[in-house]
C-alpha cells in the first residue's frame, strides 16, 4: 500500500505452504518469509501466555505504523491478550497522611476492582499535548470503583481533607481524543493534571487513605548543565523545561542551596533522553537550548538527610563526589564510578544511599 493509504489484509497460516506461495506470487520473497520464520524460530521462545501474564516474556508483533499494515491486527491481538482486571495491595489507613517510609513499602491491603471506592494509580504524565493550550495530563489506570465526570478524589500524598475535582477526563489513541463520563476497573484515563499528581501516585474516595506502592524513577547515568542561550525566551524556556521535568522525561539537579538562579543539571538514563527533551524545547516552545555534559555516571540519593551528608563530607569522605540537590532539595551525591559509589554505601552506611528516590508528601 502506499503511505498513508490502509493495506489489505488477508491472515494465512505460516504452515499452508501453498496459499501464501498463491498470496505472495514472488519466489524470492516467499524463501525471503521462510528463512525469516526459521530464524525467529531459533532465537525466540515460543509464547507463552502464563510467562506473559507474569512479565518475564513480551509478545512481538511485526507491522507498519506509516502503511497502517498490521495495526489492526495488533489491536485484535492485544484486546484478546489482555488481562482482565486485577486485585492490588495497598496500603490503608483511616486517616492522616502515608508516610515515605510506608511508600516504599508493597502494602498488605488487598484492592480487588469491585472494592466499594473509586481507586486508581498514575502511571504516566504528559505535558503540551495541545501546544495551543499547553495542557498537562496525567494518566490513570483505574483499580477498582467507578470513575464518574465531576467526581472529587484524595491525593496520596496529600491530606485527606484535600479533594481535587476530576471535572473532565479523556481517552487518547494516537492523535484522538474523546471526553470519558464513567469509566471501570482496567480503563485508563487522562485526567488534568494541576501540578500535583506524580507518577506513582494514587487517587481514591472514601474516607480511608488509600496508597499503592509508588514507583520509582529510573536510575540516572548521564549529566549536563542546560542553558538557554537567549535571553529574550526566558519564560519559555523555563515554562518548557518544568513541564518537561514534570513529565518524568528526565530529572533535575542543582547545586545545593541553588534557589532556581543557578546552572541547572538534567540528569538522564541516556543520551537520547537529552535529544529528545532539546527537541521538543525547539518545536513545541520555539526555544534554544546548550548542553554541558558533566563527568559522572551514576547518582544516589542520601536518604540519611543533609546532616549525614555533612558528617560524611567533613570527615573526608565524599572526595571527588559532586554534591546536589534534586527538585525537592533532597540531598543527591554524583560517582564517576560504580566502585566509588559501592565504597561510599558500605563505609558510611548511614547515608542510607539509594539509587532512586520517590516524590515526597505535600505538607
Amino acid at each position: 500500500a502506499e503511505r498513508g493509504t490502509k493495506s489489505q489484509v488477508r491472515q494465512v497460516p505460516i504452515d499452508d505452504l501453498d496459499t501464501l506461495k498463491e498470496c505472495i506470487n514472488d519466489e524470492e520473497l516467499f524463501n525471503k518469509l521462510m528463512e525469516d520464520q526459521e530464524l525467529l524460530e531459533e532465537l525466540i521462545s515460543p509464547l507463552d501466555m502464563e510467562r506473559v501474564m507474569a512479565g518475564e516474556q513480551s509478545p512481538l508483533f511485526f507491522g507498519s505504523a506509516m502503511t497502517n499494515f498490521g495495526v489492526q491486527l495488533f489491536l485484535d491481538k492485544f484486546c484478546s491478550m489482555g488481562a482482565k482486571p486485577a486485585t492490588r495491595l495497598a496500603i490503608k489507613q483511616e486517616e492522616g497522611v502515608v508516610n515515605k517510609e510506608q511508600l516504599d513499602e508493597e502494602g498488605d491491603e488487598p484492592i480487588p476492582p469491585e472494592y466499594g471506592e473509586f481507586t486508581g494509580f498514575v502511571f504516566k504524565t504528559q505535558a503540551n499535548l495541545d501546544p495551543k493550550h499547553r495542557d498537562r495530563l496525567a494518566y490513570v489506570r483505574i483499580v477498582s470503583g467507578q470513575f464518574q465526570k465531576g467526581m472529587k478524589v484524595a491525593h496520596s500524598r496529600s491530606k485527606l481533607s484535600k479533594k481535587y475535582n476530576l471535572a473532565q477526563a479523556q481517552n487518547l489513541f494516537g492523535s484522538d481524543r474523546e471526553s470519558v463520563d464513567v469509566a471501570y476497573p482496567g480503563d485508563v484515563i487522562g485526567i488534568n493534571n494541576p501540578g500535583n499528581f506524580a507518577i506513582g501516585d494514587t487517587l481514591f474516595t472514601g474516607n480511608n487513605l488509600i496508597a499503592f506502592p509508588g514507583i520509582p524513577s529510573f536510575s540516572p547515568e548521564v549529566f549536563a548543565y542546560i542553558r538557554n542561550p537567549n535571553t529574550s525566551t526566558y519564560k519559555s524556556f523555563q515554562k518548557g523545561i518544568d513541564q518537561l521535568l514534570a513529565e518524568g522525561a528526565v530529572q533535575s539537579l542543582r547545586q545545593r542551596n541553588d534557589d532556581g538562579g543557578g546552572p541547572l543539571i538534567l540528569a538522564a538514563v541516556g543520551q537520547l533522553q537529552f535529544e529528545v527533551v532539546q527537541a521538543r524545547l525547539k518545536s513545541e516552545y520555539n526555544v534554544d537550548s546548550e548542553l554541558e555534559p558533566i563527568n559522572y555516571t551514576l547518582a544516589r540519593w542520601a536518604m540519611g538527610g543533609w546532616e549525614a551528608v555533612d558528617k560524611a563530607d567533613a570527615d573526608g569522605k565524599l572526595f571527588g563526589i559532586q554534591i546536589v540537590q534534586d527538585r525537592w532539595k533532597r540531598p543527591v551525591l554524583l560517582f564517576r564510578n560504580d566502585w566509588k559509589a559501592a565504597s561510599v554505601a558500605e563505609e558510611e552506611k548511614y547515608l542510607e544511599l539509594q539509587p532512586w528516590a520517590k516524590p515526597p508528601m505535600f505538607e
